[in-house]
């Protein structure tokens, strides 16, 4: 008989917790070891087992798991991660993946998504939601200026759609004095003084550069 794969869940939802819970206990090719609400607990309790798959949130209790998923995955390059968070901000899921997690899915999930997911992620595939994924493919279709840096580019993005420069500042884990600096060398390079004269000066430059 096939050993079950050995399961831990990182998360402080109740929500979550409790629809492992269900969807493990009816599973024979997993097994749930520990539900962790703290990194603390994670830490501790990886020692304990040898872990096949972390279900784990982005952040648990104001820390990252993140930060603990690019740790544990070091020591056990062969875990098998599924992210399911309640964010889903771009430059969070490219993060994540950078990390090298092999699932994205956003709450609320329900048992249909989750086994889904684990289907997928077994057979070496890629699991994602809707909305992640319809996000990544908006993200290849925005504009990009040949004129402007990576940088640039995305923060004159964000300008676009509203964000403020804190706003900004959060979604590029960079201070807002950084995000004043780069628009300063945009207003530069398009030759304009605000912010409303940057947008309006692309909008005329024509085809941009992808």
């Amino acid at each position: 008989m096939k050993t079950p794969n050995h399961v831990m869940v990182l998360d402080h939802d109740p929500s979550t917790v409790e629809l492992c819970n269900s969807i493990f206990e009816e599973m024979q090719d997993y097994s749930l070891k520990v539900v962790c609400h703290s990194l603390r607990e994670a830490l501790t309790n990886e020692d304990r087992y040898s872990f096949d798959l972390l279900i784990t949130e982005t952040k648990v209790n104001g820390q990252s798991g993140l930060r603990f998923v690019n740790s544990i995955l070091q020591r056990n390059p062969q875990l098998k991660v599924l992210v399911v968070s309640s964010d889903n901000d771009f430059e969070l899921i490219k993060q994540a993946f950078k990390i090298g997690v092999h699932g994205y899915l956003t709450k609320p999930v329900t048992p249909e998504r989750l086994l889904s997911a684990l289907k997928t992620i077994e057979e070496e595939g890629t699991a994602l939601s809707n909305d992640v994924s319809k996000k990544i493919v908006s993200v290849f279709r925005e504009k990009r200026y040949s004129m402007l840096s990576q940088r640039e580019n995305q923060i004159i993005g964000y300008l676009g759609q509203g964000a403020t420069y804190k706003d900004i500042a959060k979604k590029l884990f960079v201070t807002p004095s950084t995000v004043n600096f780069h628009l300063q060398n945009i207003y530069l390079k398009l030759n304009v003084r605000s912010k409303s004269e940057a947008l309006h000066r692309l909008k005329t430059i024509g085809a941009p550069a992808y």
